[in-house]
């Protein structure tokens, strides 16, 4: 019944069957002839057992093969050959390539085995070069029985490619055709003088259902049914009308019990679940009045089509009010459009009405397919229904529109997915105008092709977004998230997941045929070949899984290397980092190896395409290389370790990380700078803290001329002894570096245990400087001389740092 075709239209996921039926199950008993007929098959089958030692041993029956593949290229170029025949040899040739494929990779292992033993037989010598008899003779049969192996593989692929060409030219075949029906121009719908014959096709309807039915009601069997039945009918018929008038009512009672328990969110899922009772109880009871009609017994051929298409148009206005209302919400829920409510009661309704014409073309086309009616009476029948259902579609698309439009004046931040739909709407629009106007000059099917699917496809799109804010609202609920879950990123890939998932479906309702849809599949599923190697997504898996599993290998093997096994020796902490990143670097590297080998990815045959690559992209990585280079170099040679103080450039701080193309260093301000491992090992780098934490502090002072130099330098060097942090073997200096316009200028060379609290030192060393300068009485110095001589000292200090890091 077509009833559960309509079902599923109006679902709006009507995706096909996804795979041609079997050609054993459907064409067992048939075959095409090179006519186009179907006639009841005759020969052997699809696969046939072949003489051989081996009773399991089975092989393709070639014969077969060839035969079909002949009737197929007769019925390609036979333009009489009907499409329903042409899919039935599509169906076989289909069914044979996947044989074929299959066996292509007949005797792989014995045959890598045979090419084994003769690899290690050695080289074949050159032409004129004697090679031992022996050898010589394993030789020839090894290469005898390597061809033998070869010929149902060669075979194989021959014909594979031969049924691959074919499918190939019967979709070519099959598109054209389509093509030419929906560009075949009817009488022109507007023309007057083509009313009267729809008039008069119309009239005949009515009057061929009137005498069906009086036909059926003067048949004493009929009636004598009719009258058994009358019981039933009625309980079925007050069924129905309990289920339609109540049937709301009941869902939103149980709707509100349910959400009383519930939490926000939860209630949100619980309302949506439970409006599925808006569908299923009036649905119930359009099938009741469907079962009561025919427990009747009093339709005809027409009659019976009508019906089925009756219950077709009510299931299409039970679904579009559900999914209206869920997009276009009732109450003071904007929706996911955020429309004023009138417009969402608009649009509501607006919904419900193409859903009607949806299904009342459903009962013109049964009508007038039961009578096989001319084009001119079909053009003007159906010609109201598509410009009824274009203005309908315009005034949808422009509700959309609206919607990105309000958005753009108001300043909001317009989301990707609500852009989309802001373009659908002017699509919609478009194909509202263009429809109808095509049809008016009599471009029927065409019109047809492009405002129903249209109509379909925001059903798709409504549906959508329901799923969507479905699954965003089960992720709140499970993890409980503040704010709008659909920003989260599970939501954000499952909803990503669903638009891919719906593409089948669009496809379908814009005409695609099942079989292009399950050639992209295998397509798919065959992969692409770069060179001689051919990468299906069995491979990609098979590596992914792989490569998973060494890469986590790899981590907790470098887990148990840091926290475990290094800590115990006695490497410091900079040779232990470089031992873990290194073991990380090795085990991706053996991962990727091993994973690439499990998927059995020959990449010899990526050689040249490799080869060709390198050049461009030797150029253009060739910094990150560079980077990569020294990366490794650091790890091995450690002039730079993890803690280290280092100053590159202007830059001074702790490193902090070392990865294969940068180091990050910490400054002292708090702040990461990302250093390119080629900087550190191509310019120089002053490393403080290399091989231990002492260093060199030096703090200038400036005292006037009248100061007593000795009694200054003695004053310095009780303060420079006194740090606790300052190492007395070589003991701390002081020194009278020069002297000033005004000033003589000391220095306090002292070495520290710790280089890192050098500014702590420094500081502390002033203080008691100016302590000790005040109880003796010793005078400061003017500001501008005593920057001028912190100048000199600092020029001093770069000078002897210089020197230094050129003598280490």
């Amino acid at each position: 019944m077509r009833l559960t075709l309509g079902l599923i239209l109006a679902a709006l996921v009507w995706v096909g069957p996804l795979h041609a039926p079997p050609a054993q199950a459907q064409d067992s008993l048939r075959q095409v002839d090179e006519t186009g007929a179907l006639v009841p098959r005759q020969g052997p089958g699809l696969i046939a057992p072949v003489a051989s030692a081996t009773a399991d041993t089975v092989s393709l029956d070639y014969a077969a093969w060839e035969r079909l593949a002949e009737r197929a290229e007769k019925a390609a170029a036979n333009r009489n050959v009907g499409s329903e025949a042409l899919e039935a040899i599509r169906r076989q040739m289909v069914d044979w390539r996947s044989a074929l494929l299959g066996e292509q990779n007949a005797n792989a292992a014995r045959i890598a085995t045979l090419r084994a033993q003769i690899a290690a037989l050695g080289p074949s010598p050159g032409e004129g070069v004697p090679e031992v008899e022996e050898i010589a003779q394993r030789r020839a049969v090894l290469t005898e029985q390597l061809v033998t192996l070869q010929a149902p593989g060669l075979a194989a692929e021959e014909a594979y490619r031969r049924a691959d060409g074919l499918i190939a030219e019967i979709d070519r075949v099959l598109r054209e055709r389509q093509a030419d029906q929906l560009l075949k121009l009817w009488p022109a719908p507007i023309n007057p003088a083509n009313w009267p014959e729809a008039l008069i096709g119309v009239t005949d309807t009515g009057v061929r259902i009137w005498e069906e039915t009086a036909e059926k009601w003067a048949d004493p069997k009929a009636r004598i049914a009719f009258g058994d039945n009358v019981p039933f009918i009625l309980l079925l018929l007050a069924l129905a009308v309990g289920l339609l008038v109540y049937g709301r009512s009941w869902v939103q009672d149980l709707s509100s019990r349910l959400q009383d328990r519930a939490s926000l969110r939860g209630r949100k899922i619980l309302a949506l679940f439970a409006s599925l009772g808006e569908i299923a109880f009036p649905l119930v009871g359009i099938m009741c009045v469907l079962l009561a009609l025919s427990l009747t017994e009093m339709q005809g051929e027409v009659g019976a089509r009508l019906v089925d298409a009756a219950g077709d148009l009510a299931l299409f206005v039970i679904l579009a009010a559900w999914l209206a209302g869920q997009v276009f919400p009732r109450g003071v829920s904007a929706g996911p459009f955020g429309l004023p409510s009138e417009r969402r009661a608009e649009a509501r309704y607006n919904a419900v009405l193409m859903a009607a014409l949806l299904g009342l073309d459903g009962l013109r086309f049964a009508a007038m397919d039961a009578q096989s009616y001319s084009e001119g009476t079909t053009s003007v029948a159906s010609f109201p229904l598509l410009a009824v259902s274009g203005l309908l579609l315009f005034r949808m698309g422009q509700l959309l529109h609206r919607h990105l439009l309000r958005e753009r004046r108001e300043g909001d931040v317009t989301r990707y997915g609500m852009r989309l739909i802001g373009f659908l709407g002017q699509g919609a629009m478009l194909v509202a105008v263009v429809g109808p106007l095509l049809g008016a000059v009599g471009y029927i099917p065409a019109a047809t092709a492009l405002i129903y699917p249209a109509i379909l496809s925001l059903g798709v799109v409504g549906l959508l977004l329901v799923l969507q804010e479905l699954v965003s609202d089960i992720y709140g609920a499970i993890t409980r998230t503040e704010g709008d879950p659909s920003e989260a990123l599970v939501p954000v890939l499952a909803n990503f997941a669903l638009a891919l998932l719906s593409l089948p479906a669009v496809a379908l309702i814009w005409g695609a045929r099942t079989s292009d849809l399950t050639e992209l599949w295998t397509r798919f599923r065959e992969g692409i070949a770069l060179g001689d190697t051919r990468i299906s997504p069995t491979n990609f898996l098979v590596f992914a899984t792989v490569f998973a599993l060494g890469y986590v290998l790899t981590r907790l093997f470098q887990g148990g290397l840091k926290n475990t096994i290094l800590p115990r020796t006695s490497l410091d902490q900079g040779g232990q980092n470089a031992i873990v990143s290194g073991v990380g670097y090795l085990g991706i590297f053996l991962a990727s190896v091993v994973a690439i080998n499990a998927a059995g990815i020959n990449l010899a045959g990526l050689a040249i395409v490799a080869g060709a690559l390198s050049v461009g992209i030797g150029f253009g990585l060739q910094t990150v290389v560079s980077n990569f280079v020294s990366g490794i170099i650091l790890l091995i040679e450690r002039p730079v370790s993890e803690g280290d103080w280092i100053e590159v450039g202007t830059t001074q701080g702790i490193v902090k990380s070392i990865s294969v193309r940068s180091t990050r260093i910490q400054t002292f301000d708090r702040s990461d700078v990302i250093v390119p491992n080629s900087d550190l090992i191509s310019g120089r780098v002053t490393n403080w803290t290399h091989f231990n934490l002492t260093g060199r502090l030096i703090v200038p002072i400036s005292v006037p001329l009248s100061a007593d130099s000795r009694k200054v330098e003695a004053l310095l060097r009780e303060i420079a002894e006194a740090q606790p942090l300052a190492i007395l073997q070589p003991p701390p200096m002081v020194a009278l570096v020069g002297f000033g316009a005004e000033t003589m200028n000391f220095e306090i060379r002292l070495i520290l245990r710790d280089v890192n609290f050098q500014l702590q030192v420094r500081s502390e060393v002033n203080h008691q400087i100016a302590a000790r300068f005040a109880a003796e009485g010793i005078l400061p110095m003017p500001a501008q001389t005593l920057a001028e001589a912190a100048a000199q000292s600092a020029a001093r200090t770069r000078k002897s740092a210089a020197k230094d890091a050129t003598k280490s």
